[in-house]
C-alpha cells in the first residue's frame, strides 16, 4: 500500500502532485472510498461533521472534494455484519480510500474487527489519504494526549509505519498543538515521531518517507 499521510488533507499543490504521483493518473480518472469512521470515537465530532466529509463542501473539501472520478462511502462499523464477500471487492476495485479524522484508535479497533487491516498487506497499488487520526492510526503509538475514545485500552495502534505522527501543529484555536507541546509528546513516545502542520505531508513508499510541505514541520529521533 502506499501512504499519504496528511495533518489537513490534501492542502496545497505541493501534496496533491505527490496524491497523483503515487495515484500514477490525474485524480479526475481515478475512483476512492471515503472512510468516515474514526469521527464516531471523538467528542468533538458526530454527525454535521461525518456528513461535511462525506459531502466534501469547504472546510471538508480537501479530501472527497479533489475532482474524483467516483466516490463511494466506506463504514467500517457495519463491514462485520454484511461479510467479506460483498465489501471486499469494493476496496480491491478502487485506487484511494481517503480516511477521515477523529480518534485514531477508535479507527484501529473498527479496522481490525472489520477485517480491512488484515487486507492493507494485498492492497499493493491502492493508496491510503489519511487526515490526522486517518494518519496516525497507520503508527505504532499516538500518545496518550490523542486518546479520546474511552474504551481505548492503550494509545498503540497499526504499526504499519516506524513512525508516530503529531499533527495540526500550530493549529489556530488548539493551543495544546504548539511545538513545545510535541517535543514533550515525543519524549513520551520514545521512538522516530513527526510534527506536521495542515500544510504539510508524509508520502511513505516501500518504507521510504519523504516530507512533502508547504508549511511547517519537525522530526524527532529517539
Amino acid at each position: 500500500m502506499k501512504l499519504l499521510l496528511t495533518s489537513g488533507g490534501v492542502t496545497n499543490p505541493s501534496i496533491r502532485a505527490a496524491l497523483v504521483g503515487l495515484l500514477g493518473k490525474p485524480i479526475d480518472e481515478s475512483t476512492a472510498l471515503c472512510i468516515p469512521t474514526a469521527q464516531w470515537g471523538h467528542p468533538m465530532c458526530g454527525p454535521s461533521s461525518a456528513r461535511g466529509f462525506v459531502v466534501g463542501g469547504p472546510p471538508w473539501h480537501t479530501m472527497v472534494g479533489l475532482g474524483w472520478k467516483s466516490v463511494g462511502l466506506l463504514e467500517l462499523t457495519a463491514l462485520p455484519t454484511i461479510g467479506e464477500e460483498r465489501w471486499v471487492p469494493w476496496v480491491r476495485e478502487v485506487d484511494a480510500l481517503l480516511v477521515d479524522g477523529g480518534d485514531a484508535t477508535y479507527l484501529c479497533h473498527w479496522m481490525r474487527t472489520s477485517g480491512l487491516a488484515d487486507l492493507l498487506p494485498s492492497l499493493s497499488e491502492t493508496v491510503w489519504v489519511g487526515v490526522s487520526a486517518g494518519s496516525m492510526v497507520m503508527t505504532p503509538r499516538i500518545g496518550t494526549y490523542f486518546v479520546e475514545w474511552r474504551s481505548a485500552p492503550d494509545d498503540q495502534t497499526l504499526g504499519i509505519v516506524d513512525f508516530s505522527i503529531f499533527p495540526h501543529l500550530d493549529y489556530p484555536g488548539f493551543a495544546g498543538n504548539t511545538l513545545a507541546h510535541a517535543e514533550r509528546w515525543a519524549a513520551d513516545i520514545a521512538g522516530p515521531a513527526y510534527a506536521i502542520d495542515d500544510e504539510t505531508a508524509l508520502k511513505v513508499v516501500d518504507g521510504v518517507v519523504e516530507v512533502v510541505s508547504e508549511g511547517q514541520w519537525k522530526r524527532f529521533a529517539h
